[in-house]
């Protein structure tokens, strides 16, 4: 029986000894859909691989690497030098892996009847110059922002690509991931926020054509939606281990149809 019980406790600890846990924090855009479906493909390849996945924003993706409790760091933004000197500082080296293209889309409560805005507007409404839906030719009614928190890379990215780098309306609203601006603009008829294209057509919600062009994945993939950026895994250095597989797995053809299939661009197109 010892001897049993010794053989079972060694083939335990072998087991053991050979799983995996991939840790991946970061970008919500790229955590909540597209990585968790790639990591569930990964594991009914590789069963002996488990993930830890925590979506809470670019910044926290980017943090976890130069910290070192992540393998994988999902950002839908660039670090920012600031981050790559603290990394430098502590001996990291941030190397960036794209891997999609997304575009941000404008999205308000489908009840809106207003069928169209200007880049212009768009900067006027994020930044509070605009206040009410009748000065864009909609109805009369106070505009409810609803923009990601600071954490989070799109955050960032949208000031940059629709704000002029101006600073939000006081009045704007946080919230903490696309699927939670969704649901807001779709319950409020006077809401406006922005998603990736990986949460468009939600009940109760319309993505808006901006000077014409609405976001899709080929108006992305053309560059003529105006904003789109890319969406970026970092880890130290070059990764190795399960982690390089699995940004492989990423890359790899079937990773890209996985990427199209949930709603971003993929490498190839």
């Amino acid at each position: 029986m010892k001897k049993l019980f010794l053989t079972l406790l060694a083939l335990s600890a072998a087991n053991f000894a050979q799983a995996q846990k991939l840790v991946i924090k970061g970008s919500d855009t790229l955590g909540a859909k597209l990585v968790p479906t790639l990591a569930e493909e990964y594991k009914a390849k590789n069963p002996g691989v488990s993930f830890e996945i925590a979506a809470e924003g670019s910044t926290t993706g980017i943090s976890a690497i130069i910290d070192g409790t992540a393998e994988i760091g999902m950002s839908s933004r660039r670090a920012r030098p600031t981050e790559v000197s603290a990394a430098q500082a502590k001996g990291v080296v941030m190397k960036p892996i794209i891997v999609a293209y997304d575009g941000i889309a404008v999205i308000i409560n489908a009840a809106n009847p207003l069928a169209k805005l200007s880049k212009r507007q768009v900067e006027q409404i994020f930044t509070g110059d605009i206040t009410d839906w009748s000065a864009v030719g909609g109805s009369a009614g106070k505009i409810s922002v609803y923009t990601r928190n600071t954490s989070s890379g799109t955050y960032s990215d949208w000031k940059d690509l629709a704000m002029n780098k101006r600073d939000y309306a006081s009045s704007s609203q946080k919230m903490a991931g696309n699927e939670q601006i969704v649901a807001e603009v779709a319950k409020n008829p006077n809401g406006i926020g922005y998603v990736g294209l990986a949460y468009l057509g939600a009940a109760g919600t319309k993505a808006m054509p901006i000077d014409g062009v609405l976001p899709t994945k080929e108006t992305v993939q053309k560059k003529t939606y105006a904003y789109q950026r890319p969406t970026f895994y970092y880890t130290n250095g070059e990764a190795g281990g399960e982690a390089a597989k699995f940004i492989a797995f990423t890359l790899s053809p079937e990773g890209q149809a996985i990427a199209e299939r949930i709603g971003f661009v993929g490498l190839t197109k």
